[in-house]
């Protein structure tokens, strides 16, 4: 309790999440809107699922996020409910469920997303996601429709700079599986991946006895990284037929990429770690200079949906909205935003003449803002430039006074 026997209260926005308005909100609007030109110009229907749902929907078993990290509370019935950390298990559920169309499914959503983050290092607990599926499809050719569709929501977005990094699980689960590694060096092996770690790998393996040549494969998983020459390098080799295998779907899906001309955007990684444990084919982020956090993110997800009752293959992506605003920020690529074109200055008296001249520029089609101000006439001329800086971008400057009407164009 404060000073003064006053309860405290909390008025500012809470850790990791932020008000966002004015111009800021006007470009991101903008460039969520290019986003989803490209989901309609590519056949995909939009989607709104609930903010929140029940827990089991995003429980460890489907492979969401840690439990530790999803938003969760009670309805009046005492089921535990949670906002959705991810977009993909609610339309798993409702394409499982509730969808009465054919599948094939192309859908796509522009929604805001819920993560406990325990540590935030810049990265926000509310953000939003637009992002798209493609159910009961499992060919390679639907892998490379979501690269396509990823890489050009990212231009439509104003980058020209980036680069996704794909990746492939079974790649990783079938060395795993050749070496004979228990679950938990699995899991140890994976996180050291993850960080790009390979002494720590080395180590791990070393301490489990690991054959040397398992060794070398692991650490030297960085040397086939990069273009898709070093992809055919690895499916020469003999590393079995579940990481084999994988290597050779990538490969297939390059070659559907090139057909659609944006192989320059995609580079290979076959050290790469699923974000989520539903993912089982190829997987991929996008990353561009101007933030640490990846702009977009995706993969195959074949066995989600049986989770909900209904067996289907699928693929899918979301471009991080909020990670693509930074980047297109400190890259100073300008987002043209709609402005304002007149500014209309009204006193009192002359309420009457200026709403329904402001009314025919709206129903021409213009942009209006329209303000009242009783001042002197010095004041009024000094207002009236004052509102025209605030706006930067009218086009005409609309004065009622008592003693008439002013016109400037600007």
């Amino acid at each position: 309790m404060a000073a003064g026997g006053k309860m405290k209260q909390n008025i500012h926005t809470p850790e990791g999440v932020r008000d966002i308005w004015g111009k800021e909100y006007a470009e991101r609007l903008v460039v969520t809107e290019r986003i989803r030109d490209v989901f309609h110009r590519y056949g995909y229907q939009d989607i709104r699922t609930p903010s929140f749902e029940f827990f089991d929907v995003f429980s460890r078993e489907k492979g969401s996020a840690a439990s530790r990290e999803l938003f969760k509370f009670f309805d009046r019935d005492g089921e535990t409910m949670v906002l959705r950390p991810d977009m993909t298990p609610s339309i798993a559920r409702f394409a499982a469920r509730e969808s009465e169309e054919e599948l094939p499914l192309r859908l796509s959503y522009i929604e805001n997303m819920f993560i406990n983050r325990p540590h935030l290092q810049g990265r926000l607990k509310e953000f939003t996601q637009a992002g798209a599926e493609l159910l009961d499809d499992g060919s390679a050719d639907a892998d490379a429709e979501i690269l396509a569709l990823t890489i050009e929501c990212l231009l439509a977005a104003g980058l020209t700079e980036f680069q996704l990094e794909v990746g492939h699980v079974g790649f990783l689960q079938g060395l795993f599986e050749q070496a004979g590694l228990s679950s938990e060096v699995e899991e140890a092996v994976c996180g050291l991946l993850e960080k790009k770690n390979y002494f720590g790998v080395e180590e791990q393996l070393a301490r489990c006895k690991v054959g040397e040549e398992y060794i070398q494969l692991f650490t030297g998983l960085s040397e086939l990284a990069g273009s898709a020459a070093q992809l055919e390098a690895a499916a020469s080799l003999n590393l079995g037929d579940r990481a084999g295998e994988a290597t050779r779907r990538l490969l297939s899906v390059y070659r559907l990429l090139c057909y659609y001309g944006l192989e320059r955007y995609v580079s290979f990684d076959l050290g790469m770690v699923g974000g989520y444990r539903y993912y089982n084919g190829m997987i991929f982020r996008g990353y561009t200079y101007g933030t640490g956090e990846p702009v977009a993110t995706g993969g195959r997800y074949d066995n989600l949906m049986e989770q909900f009752g209904r067996k289907a293959q699928a693929v899918g992506f979301a471009v991080i909205v909020d990670s693509v605003m930074a980047a297109l920020s400190r890259q100073k690529i300008a987002v043209e935003i709609p402005h304002p074109q007149a500014l209309i200055l009204y006193v009192e008296s002359q309420a009457e003449e200026a709403i329904r001249y402001s009314r025919c520029l709206r129903a021409a089609g213009e942009r209006v803002r329209l303000q009242r101000i009783d001042r002197t006439p010095g004041e009024r001329v000094k207002a009236a430039y004052r509102y025209y800086a605030a706006g930067q971008d009218f086009e005409k400057l609309i004065l009622f006074t008592q003693s008439g009407v002013e016109e400037a164009e600007l």
